[in-house]
């Protein structure tokens, strides 16, 4: 006999956890899916430089991949809502498997380019699925339980993906990189097919789905990740170029929101954000996005560059700040489920995330690796109050029937904010290293340089090494003192969040006030 899991619209009994876990595991698959493909990748890189070639396309073999995950997010969570979350989710994987399989068969850089924007459509509704999923079988109330779960496969990607890409790279080659999806991929689509079961979608006849809002906002995205990835690296900020993609993506959005105003049946409803919960909680998810994703890339070449870490375990290096973070947002969901409440928790993870971000903006080339992990899990901490929460309200704060725009629209402002982030502390980072470089004589080391390992560097002169060590710290300074003022931003708009009652089990309590979504799912168990 088969397990299977329904939904229905109720709000009084919690989910029977056995199901729930079944399920969730499926789920937990497929966002690692998501998740591990880019840590694994960045490892495998220079080996398929190697052997492809194409060195000048190197950075479109990510931005190809980002650039699709990023533009396809809102119209995999507006499909999912129109047509059924089971189906659109299961097409998700399959094209995400589909784009694997021909990335891995690759046979020069133009194949591989394309084939990884096959990989980013389906992994752009492999995120907005797990989430919405997850917002239609567990009630917010109930919800908190689980998002150790979520945070602990995020931290297993980031750990795990380079050395993972490394070890597969060194011992079956860098296709596999791209083949090892499919078997987890397998499972994933086996487990959702037989025990995932939703009511299907009742929709009106003659539904129109809204292609010129698709297409100006997929423009708009992809004009506003192309100015955040090539600004300062392959074109200059002020070059046509730039300036030309940022006043066009502008335009795009714009003409985006007008168009939204008038649509039948809008891909991204506007009324969504009529919501105060829902507007903040987009807006913190964004800052947190900033944030997490440049510590992520900045944090490993302090440690590599100027405390001598080695780069085979780089992953190895977040730790502090991956468990703190892990183990805060399992405290906090645990603490949620048991009492409804969750408002001082984006207030305690904006101050965490400022403090720790100050704190490693102070480092130095005198900075022990214990003293930057303490940071670094100040730093994780805050992240943990915050990663999970933002999206728990905002799915709280809109009815059931625009879950998957909710979901996918969290999830967008929250990529928008990593490629701010990356970009933004970039420039900063690689302007001070070049700055500081040229004072003391050794503006010969390029902005390739500035990511220097511990082997490369002690093969320079003690003088250039030391200066070089110097510059990199004084980069890490400015980047990570940009985005602690960035999270002042982020602490101060945690006091406006309204404390709305949770749906679904737990002790008695009042509806959720209009506005902020009072349809809620009951998950039961049929054997």
């Amino acid at each position: 006999m088969a397990t299977s899991v329904t939904v229905q619209a109720a709000e009084e009994k919690a989910p029977p956890t056995r199901s729930v876990r079944v399920v969730l595991l499926a789920l937990m698959i497929a966002m690692l899916l998501a998740m591990l493909d880019n840590m694994i990748i960045g490892t495998a890189m220079p080996t398929i430089v190697g052997e492809l070639g194409g060195l000048e396309h190197l950075s479109w073999v990510v931005t190809a991949y980002t650039l699709a995950t990023a533009a396809s997010t809102p119209l995999w969570g507006k499909l999912g809502d129109m047509f059924g979350r089971k189906g659109v989710f299961l097409t998700s994987i399959v094209i995400f498997l589909i784009g694997s399989a021909l990335s891995g068969m690759a046979q020069d850089m133009g194949q591989l380019i394309g084939f990884r924007t096959i990989q980013g459509l389906g992994a752009g509704g492999l995120m907005v699925g797990v989430m919405a999923i997850i917002g239609d079988l567990i009630p917010p109330r109930e919800r908190g339980k689980y998002q150790g779960m979520m945070a602990g496969v995020m931290a297993l990607a980031m750990i795990g993906g380079p050395l993972v890409g490394g070890t597969i790279t060194d011992h079956w080659g860098w296709r596999w990189s791209f083949y090892i999806n499919l078997p987890l991929g397998a499972v994933a689509l086996a487990m959702v097919t037989t025990v995932l079961h939703l009511p299907k979608k009742q929709r009106a006849t003659g539904i129109r789905i809204d292609f010129l809002g698709a297409a100006l906002l997929t423009v708009g995205i992809t004009a506003i990740v192309l100015v955040t990835t090539w600004g300062g690296t392959e074109y200059a900020w002020s070059s046509a170029t730039i300036v030309g993609l940022a006043v066009g993506g502008a335009a795009a959005l714009a003409a985006f929101l007008w168009v939204e105003t008038r649509a039948e049946d809008p891909i991204m409803p506007l009324h969504i954000f009529r919501s105060r919960n829902f507007t903040l909680m987009s807006l913190i998810g964004f800052i947190t996005g900033f944030v997490m994703f440049g510590a992520v890339l900045y944090l490993p070449i302090f440690q590599q560059s100027v405390q001598g870490a080695s780069a085979t375990n780089s992953g190895l290096l977040l730790l502090p700040m991956l468990l703190a973070m892990m183990v805060v947002s399992l405290l906090v969901g645990r603490f949620t489920t048991s009492t409804g409440k969750y408002k001082i928790f984006p207030i305690v993870g904006g101050a965490l995330m400022m403090a720790g971000l100050f704190l490693l903006s102070t480092m130095d080339t005198g900075t022990s690796r214990l003293v930057s992990g303490v940071w670094m899990a100040v730093l994780g901490a805050g992240m943990g109050f915050l990663m999970q929460i933002t999206m728990l309200v905002a799915q709280n704060s809109v009815e059931m029937k625009d879950m998957g725009v909710a979901s996918s629209s969290t999830t967008l402002f929250r990529t928008l904010g990593s490629s701010f982030g990356v970009a933004i502390m970039g420039a900063l980072f690689t302007s001070r290293v070049q700055d500081e470089m040229a004072a003391r004589g050794g503006s010969g080391l390029t902005e390739r340089t500035a990511q220097l390992d511990a082997a490369s560097l002690a093969k320079l002169p003690e003088s250039l090494r030391e200066a070089y060590q110097y510059a990199v710290s004084v980069g890490t300074h400015s980047a990570f003192l940009v985005a602690a003022a960035v999270s002042v931003l982020g602490f101060a708009l945690a006091f406006f969040v309204k404390e709305v009652a949770l749906r679904g089990a737990g002790p008695a309590e009042p509806k959720a006030s209009a506005g902020e979504g009072d349809d809620a799912p009951k998950v039961t168990e049929t054997v």
